[in-house]
């Protein structure tokens, strides 16, 4: 049985990764190279890739789910990309899709060093809606990070903020791991929010988000979030990078 806690909704199963800071690089000037501006409206955003977004449950034995994190669909088959904390060790899975199309859903494939994972669902959805996958080659800081995911159970819920910082590497604490080549971003995450993509003002998707840093070690967000990149987070579909 799947016991974690939060302090006001003790009843849910909301994962949420807590980082640790390891190394902090100095940003070179190509890094800081202002964004174009973007043309989009975010509510144009959101409308491309929400349809995408999931939402991973833990299935007890009794058959009632808890809410575990977030996913996204990443092609036609429905194949689904989240953080590896978020399924780990659980037995039973299930995933809601945006239409209320709930299946079984198992692991695939695993890439332990990136905290990712990639799920297969036995009934996908006639319409399969999968997000296009971007190039996070190009990205600046200061442009703009826009998270979807299922905070607190909150099911397709938009943050958004900037790129804080690129190649980041950061420890989590209790795993003796580094994770490395990170997204730093300020959209906001929280429990939850784990597995969901961070996506482009066109709305392509460049990372899946990991975890947070939180001076205080409590799982709430403090301003610091971070995500593996696209390219990093598809090898787990043997999907080349760009």
């Amino acid at each position: 049985m799947i016991r974690r806690g939060l302090p006001w909704l003790g009843v849910l199963v909301i994962p949420v990764l807590l980082l640790a800071l390891a190394f902090t690089p100095v940003p070179s000037p190509e890094d800081v190279r202002p964004s174009p501006t973007p043309t989009p409206a975010m509510n144009e955003v959101y409308a491309r890739v929400a349809p995408a977004v999931v939402q991973i449950r833990a299935v007890k034995p009794d058959g009632t789910t808890l809410e575990a994190g977030s996913g996204v669909v990443i092609d036609e088959a429905g194949d689904i990309l989240t953080a590896l904390h978020v399924v780990q060790n659980v037995p039973v899975l299930s995933v809601l899709f945006a239409d209320g199309t709930e299946s079984r859903a198992t692991v695939i494939s695993e890439v332990a060093q990136s905290d990712i994972a990639a799920l297969r669902p036995a009934n996908p959805p006639a319409q399969v809606v999968a997000a296009t996958l971007g190039s996070p080659n190009t990205l600046r800081i200061g442009d703009d990070a826009i998270v979807v995911g299922n905070p607190f159970a909150l099911t397709r819920s938009l943050s958004t903020g900037v790129i804080s910082g690129l190649n980041r590497s950061v420890s989590v604490p209790g795993r003796n791991q580094t994770l490395t080549g990170l997204i730093q971003f300020d959209a906001a995450v929280n429990p939850g929010s784990s597995g969901g993509p961070l996506v482009n003002r066109d709305g392509d998707v460049i990372g899946i988000v990991t975890g947070l840093v939180n001076p205080t070690g409590t799982p709430a967000f403090s301003g610091v979030g971070f995500a593996v990149t696209i390219d990093t987070a598809a090898g787990a579909l043997g999907i080349p990078p760009d």
